[in-house]
C-alpha cells in the first residue's frame, strides 16, 4: 500500500543550523604548502564554504617553529613563523579561519620519543611547562600582530588532541594533561582575556573524563570558553593489506555522541559552554573504503539534517585525501577520510555537503528520510536520503520512496500564481549517479589513473540531473521521489513566474507532437511547458 505523503507547512519551524560547516578537519597543517592540498580547498570552499578548518601538527618538527641554539654558553629559542603564517594567509585567502589545535610537542621541548602517525608527532609533555608557555605566549602575540586581535579573538584555541588515548598522550595520563590544559589556558589568555581556548578534545569512549575536567578547572578558575568531543561509530580494524574494514553502529549513535557532553556536564559550571565536536565520521580510519562510498553519504544524512540541534560545530574529518597519518597513500581510492580524492574527484559525501550548502534557510520540516528547507524568495528545498542502519541493521533495499506534499510560496515571486506550474530540478547520488568510486572500480580500480582517466572520474562524479514542470494544485507541488540504493538526491522546487514571449508557439516547432507540451492560451504569446503528473520521477 502506498503511504500518503507528508504534508510539509508553509510556516517555518526555525532556521537551518550551520553547524555542519561551521568548521571541517584537514591533515597536518604543513600540507598546505601543498599545491594539490590548496587546489582541493578552494574547491571545496567554492561548492561547500565552510568557516573553520582545524588540523593536527602546528607546534610539530615539520613546522619548524621551535627553534632551540647556543650561544656564547647559553642555550636560546628563536621561534619560527614562516611556515606558520604561509599555511594561516592560504586559509584566510580562501575564506577559511583556522581552529586552532595546539600540539604536538617540538621534539626539542618533549620530555620523550612517543611519536604518533607516519609524521612522527611527538605526544610527550614539555620538559619544562615555562617553555612551553613562553612557546604559547610567542606563539599567540605573532598571530594578533600579524592578523589583528580582532580577527583572533574569532580563533578558537584547542588544547592538544584526544589526550585520553596513550597514543596521542604519554600514558593517556589525565592529571598531566589537566596541568597542561592550565598552564596553556593561563598564557593564552595573559596574552588577551577575550582569545577563546577550551579542551579536552577528548575520542568516543571516555565519558569518564568529563567530571572530573569540569571539577578541576571550576575549583581552580582556569579558563574555558566552550568545550570539545570527538565522534566515530566504528568498531575494531580488521586490516587487510593498505585497507581496514570495521562494523558501524547506527547513524543515531553519532548524535547521541554529540549530545554526551552537555548530558555530562548538566549540573556543573561548565553546562551552557558552547560544544564543539572538533572530529567526526563514520570511521576513524584513514584507510577504510567506507569513506568513498554512497552508503557513507547516506548515512550521514541524518546527522547532518539534525547534528546542529545538538551542538555549535560538527567537524567532518577530513576535506580531502591529502593526509599522510599512516604513510602516503598508495591508490586514487584508498578509504582516505576526505570529501575528495587528490586530484579533486568529489566523493558521494562530498556531494551531501553540497547539497546541504544549497539548502533553504528555513526548515519546514526533518523526517527520518528527508529535510525540507525555504528561501524568502519562495524557493523550496528537499534533502532526502534512503536511511541506513549501521552492520545491524537489514541491508538497504533497491528501492526507496519520499512521498512529499510540498508548498508552493508563490507569494515570494512576483507574477507567479499559485495554479499554474512549479519548476523543479532533481539531482541525485547513488551506488551508480555522481559516484566516481564505482567509476573508478568498473575502470579497473587504477591505483595511478592518467591526466585523461582523472578527467573522466571527475565526470562521472557529478550528479545525474533531471528537471519538470509540475503542477500546482491549491497551492502545492506532490514530489514523489523514487531513490535507488543508497542514495542521496537533492530537490529544487521554484514558483513559476510567466513572461510575455509574443508570437512565440512552440507547437509550431518540429518534432513539437510530444503531447506534453502545452500551448499557451490563444493570444497571450507564452512559451509552452512541460507538464508532469504525481508519479515518481
Amino acid at each position: 500500500m502506498t503511504p500518503a505523503p507528508v504534508v510539509v507547512p508553509a510556516e517555518p519551524l526555525g532556521p537551518l543550523p550551520d553547524a555542519w560547516r561551521t568548521c571541517v578537519g584537514t591533515g597536518r597543517l604543513n600540507l598546505a604548502l601543498r599545491a594539490d592540498y590548496r587546489e582541493s580547498l578552494a574547491t571545496v570552499q567554492r561548492d561547500i564554504g565552510f568557516r573553520y578548518i582545524r588540523g593536527h601538527g602546528l607546534l610539530s618538527d615539520d613546522m619548524g617553529v621551535y627553534r632551540p641554539y647556543d650561544h656564547d654558553g647559553e642555550r636560546r629559542v628563536r621561534y619560527g613563523f614562516s611556515y606558520v603564517d604561509q599555511v594561516h594567509d592560504a586559509f584566510l585567502g580562501l575564506g577559511i579561519r583556522p581552529f586552532v589545535e595546539l600540539g604536538f610537542m617540538p621534539s626539542e621541548l618533549a620530555s620523550g620519543s612517543q611519536t604518533v602517525f607516519w609524521w612522527n608527532g611527538n605526544v610527550t609533555p614539555p620538559t619544562s611547562y615555562e617553555s612551553w608557555t613562553e612557546l604559547v605566549v610567542a606563539l599567540v602575540r605573532h598571530l594578533v600582530d600579524r592578523y589583528g586581535i580582532e580577527e583572533v579573538r574569532t580563533w578558537p584555541i584547542e588544547v592538544w588532541n584526544e589526550p585520553n588515548l596513550d597514543i596521542f598522550w604519554q600514558g593517556a595520563d589525565q592529571a598531566e594533561y589537566l596541568r597542561l590544559y592550565e598552564a596553556t589556558a593561563r598564557a593564552i589568555k595573559d596574552v588577551d582575556a577575550s582569545l577563546q581556548v577550551g579542551g579536552p578534545a577528548i575520542s568516543p569512549g571516555s565519558d569518564e573524563w568529563w567530571a572530573p575536567f569540569a571539577e578541576f578547572v571550576t575549583s581552580r578558575d582556569v579558563p574555558i570558553d566552550f568545550v570539545s568531543r570527538h565522534a566515530y561509530t566504528s568498531g575494531p580494524a580488521q586490516t587487510v593489506p593498505f585497507a581496514t574494514y570495521q562494523t558501524l553502529d547506527a547513524p543515531q549513535a553519532l548524535l547521541d555522541q554529540f549530545d554526551a557532553p552537555r548530558r555530562h556536564l548538566a549540573g556543573t559550571a561548565l553546562a551552557g559552554l558552547p560544544v564543539h565536536i572538533t572530529e567526526f565520521n563514520s570511521s576513524y580510519r584513514p584507510d577504510n573504503p567506507i569513506h568513498d562510498t554512497a552508503y557513507n553519504a547516506a548515512y550521514l544524512s541524518p546527522v547532518l539534517a539534525g547534528g546542529g540541534d545538538l551542538v555549535d560545530s560538527f567537524s567532518y574529518w577530513t576535506f580531502a585525501d591529502v593526509f599522510e597519518e599512516i604513510g602516503v597513500p598508495t591508490s586514487l581510492f584508498h578509504g582516505g577520510f576526505g570529501l575528495l580524492t587528490h586530484r579533486q574527484v568529489p566523493k558521494p559525501t562530498y556531494h551531501l555537503y553540497a547539497f546541504m550548502a544549497r539548502m533553504g534557510r528555513h526548515v519546514l520540516a526533518r523526517g527520518t528520510d528527508h529535510l525540507v528547507c525555504s528561501d524568502d524568495d519562495g524557493r523550496v528545498t528537499v534533502l532526502a536520503w534512503q536511511p541506513v542502519g549501521g552492520t545491524d541493521a537489514p541491508a538497504a533495499e533497491e528501492r526507496h520512496t519520499v512521498r512529499l506534499s510540498l508548498p508552493v510560496l508563490a507569494g515570494s515571486v512576483p507574477g507567479a500564481t499559485d495554479d499554474r506550474t512549479a519548476f523543479v530540478v532533481r539531482e541525485r547520488v547513488n551506488e551508480q549517479d555522481g559516484n566516481a568510486f564505482a567509476a573508478w572500480r568498473e575502470l579497473g580500480r587504477p591505483a595511478s589513473p592518467t591526466e585523461r582517466d582523472v578527467d573522466l572520474l571527475r565526470d562521472l562524479a557529478r550528479p545525474a540531473t533531471s528537471h519538470a514542470a509540475l503542477p500546482v494544485v491549491d497551492g502545492r507541488v506532490q514530489l514523489d521521489l523514487e531513490l535507488a540504493q543508497h542514495e542521496v538526491t537533492f530537490v529544487e522546487v521554484r514558483p513559476v513566474r510567466p513572461e510575455q514571449h509574443d508570437g512565440l508557439d512552440d507547437r509550431r516547432l518540429l518534432g513539437a507532437s510530444d503531447d506534453r507540451l502545452v500551448a499557451d492560451p490563444p493570444g497571450r504569446g507564452r512559451a509552452a511547458r512541460l507538464v508532469t503528473g504525481g508519479t515518481a520521477w
